[in-house]
């Protein structure tokens, strides 16, 4: 592993270039050296080897001659997935246990193991069934493996999935969330060999972790008290104690609801968990005020539900627990296409929860569908142009999912009488082709494929580079001079990504829109060739509405809002120096130029959705906090 680092080391010294080739190569060549197995070297170990030794062996690491700009460029050769934080901060998705659904949508896969519409063996699932779909414990894991794989941690964006958020008692959804920020304040990182995934070859991944003695107390602690209460991590014994309520799902003669109900609700290991699984909002607010200057501040925080679960009641509760983004599932515009796939709600209401969030401040990311049962390709591409221009939607992100058969959902039967047939591959692309190009430059569309195994997928798109097929689509459709077809504005086709960024290449450009509620203006930061740098959201909300909605909102007559502001490049420690975006004050610009456009509008304060982890950097702006939000005069 040594050799490997100085080599690399040796070569950056020369001016050569060092990459994912290059790397595999000396790889290849140490394990034909020493005689071992190449996956010994794997990149994924080669991070973790430099940390610890620059930790635990000083004087080891010193005969290296590191100098930071040497550091540097190591860390980009041997960072795992650098794009998991070129936007500038770290995600961490955790899941909620498994509920009842106030919904039962024909196309909703019904794993009994998981929250309605995941499935046990998506990634973020997995690691949320290991460790008891605890909150504490899947930020302490996902913390650590990117840690692990040289990714900055300071900036944390937690998003919260598991079907419908408000329909989960309201002390669990305060316990959840307050458990959240315990973990992070609590730096709940393992060291080194608490990593299963850094298990030599042919070891086993589990009594690696159970043997390891850098696990933090409070993660031993909670995995042993889980274990006593009798709630399994195995995934034999899971397996096979659901399998067979699976099947009477599978087949019709239960429903998932009911199956949960057996399952979870009336388990005496279960029921002794929910006992504990409560917290009060004093107890969330004391943690709240400790991340504000944590090592991990959350600086954004996302939790999913459906339209028709939103109410003024609803969303004042998730914005006092910290939330910025509410991921929506809308599906389609089309009440016919709702209709015919059991959705069970009204466009209006739809719409009706769009003014809603939009009023609150919130971020707005919804998710889509092409392919449902009853549409077409003709369909899908007016209903997707619809979502997007039509006043009373305008999201802001966009989860663009084609329908895929999974055996468990109830659209299996429409698929085997025929009445249900998922588009051929260029139909897809052809709809998506166009779907990309209907977008805005103040949209952006962050999937379009679900973490499903192309195993659990009886039907439809099972191929996970959908997006690059997307793209290469639309390259081909431009000239010999671009690189992408010009008409592509949305945001992460434009995203700088890890690029260095120099400020005399970049411009203002504010695009405008209305909504039913507001009028909206998206500030961003852009280059000579459109990539994207950074962005601000400015709402200013239709006096009429506010003073109809008095009483039920938590912002008055006269307040604009700041719903979002982002800037670019690879994340790197708080108050580091660097020449990422993030460290040339664009995004204190784009503020200073915000509050002056309320201002010339007639607001007289400005109201900004703040993540817990940003408030300092608000305080620092000249806003002060207020209620639910932060908030400075004009």
């Amino acid at each position: 592993m040594e050799d490997i680092i100085v080599n690399i080391l040796e070569m950056l010294r020369r001016g050569e270039t060092v990459d994912d080739a290059v790397l595999v190569k000396l790889v290849h060549a140490q394990a034909k050296l020493t005689g071992g197995d190449k996956r010994t070297f794997a990149k994924r170990r080669l991070l973790p080897f430099y940390q610890r030794i620059k930790r635990e062996e000083p004087d080891r690491w010193r005969s290296w001659n590191v100098t930071s700009e040497l550091e540097r460029g190591l860390l980009s050769v041997i960072r795992m997935k650098p794009r998991r934080s070129a936007s500038g901060v770290a995600t961490i998705t955790v899941i909620t246990k498994p509920w009842p659904c106030g919904s039962d949508c024909l196309y909703c896969p019904n794993d009994v193991r998981m929250p309605k519409s995941y499935l046990h063996d998506e990634p973020a699932c997995a690691r949320a069934e290991q460790n008891r779909f605890d909150p504490y414990l899947q930020v302490a894991t996902r913390l650590t493996a990117l840690s692990q794989m040289g990714h900055a941690t300071d900036k944390i964006e937690l998003i919260i999935l598991g079907g419908t958020w408000s329909d989960y008692p309201r002390d669990y959804q305060v316990w959840f969330v307050t458990e959240l920020f315990r973990a992070l304040n609590d730096d709940a990182v393992s060291g080194v060999a608490a990593n299963p995934m850094l298990a030599e070859p042919g070891e086993d991944k589990g009594a690696v972790l159970a043997s390891s003695s850098d696990v933090p107390t409070g993660v031993v602690e909670r995995r042993a008290w889980y274990r006593a209460c009798g709630i399994a991590a195995d995934e034999r014994e899971l397996a096979e104690a659901s399998a067979e309520t699976q099947v009477a799902v599978d087949t019709g003669v239960c429903s998932y609801n009911r199956a949960v109900g057996r399952l979870y609700g009336k388990s005496t290991a279960w029921r002794r968990a929910a006992a504990v699984q409560t917290a009060t909002l004093a107890e969330l607010e004391h943690e709240q005020r400790s991340n504000e200057t944590a090592r991990h501040r959350v600086v954004g925080l996302v939790v999913e539900t459906r339209p028709d679960a939103i109410t003024p009641e609803s969303l004042a509760l998730i914005r006092h627990l910290g939330a910025t983004k509410i991921q929506m599932g809308v599906q389609s515009t089309d009440q016919r296409i709702l209709d015919i796939n059991e959705r069970g709600i009204p466009v209006e209401r739809i719409a009706e929860a769009f003014s809603l969030l939009r009023a609150f401040g919130f971020k707005i990311h919804v998710h889509a569908m092409a392919n449902l049962l009853g549409a077409t390709p003709e369909d899908d591409k007016r209903d997707y142009a619809r979502l997007m221009r039509d006043s009373a939607y305008r999201p802001d992100e966009v989860k663009l999912y084609p329908c895929a058969l999974i055996g468990s959902a109830r659209l299996a039967e429409r698929y085997r009488d025929g009445s249900w047939v998922p588009y051929t591959e260029e139909d897809l692309l052809d709809v998506l082709v166009e779907d990309v190009l209907a977008t805005p430059a103040y949209c952006r569309i962050s999937r379009m494929i679900r973490d499903f195994s192309s195993d659990d997928i009886v039907a439809g798109n099972k191929k996970p580079n959908l997006r690059q097929l997307v793209e290469t689509r639309l390259a081909a459709r431009s000239d010999d001079r671009a690189p992408v077809h010009p008409d592509v504005q949305e945001i992460r086709f434009r995203e700088i990504g890890t690029r260095a960024v120099d400020v005399g290449d970049l411009r203002l450009d504010i695009v405008s829109y209305e909504t039913e509620n507001t009028a909206e203006f998206f500030l961003q930061w852009v280059c000579a060739d459109g990539r994207i740098a950074g962005f601000l959201r400015l709402s200013l909300p239709d006096p009429v509405y506010i003073e109809a909605h008095a009483a039920e909102l938590p912002v008055a007559a006269g307040e604009a809002m700041i719903r979002e502001v982002h800037v670019y490049g690879m994340a790197t420690c708080v108050g580091a120096d660097g020449r990422a975006a993030q460290h040339l004050g664009l995004g204190r610009r784009l503020v200073e130029r915000a509050c002056s456009m309320a201002r010339d509008a007639g607001y007289r304060r400005i109201n900004v959705i703040s993540a817990v982890g940003t408030r300092e950097y608000y305080r620092h702006l000249g806003f002060e906090d207020h209620g639910l939000y932060q908030q400075r005069k004009l």
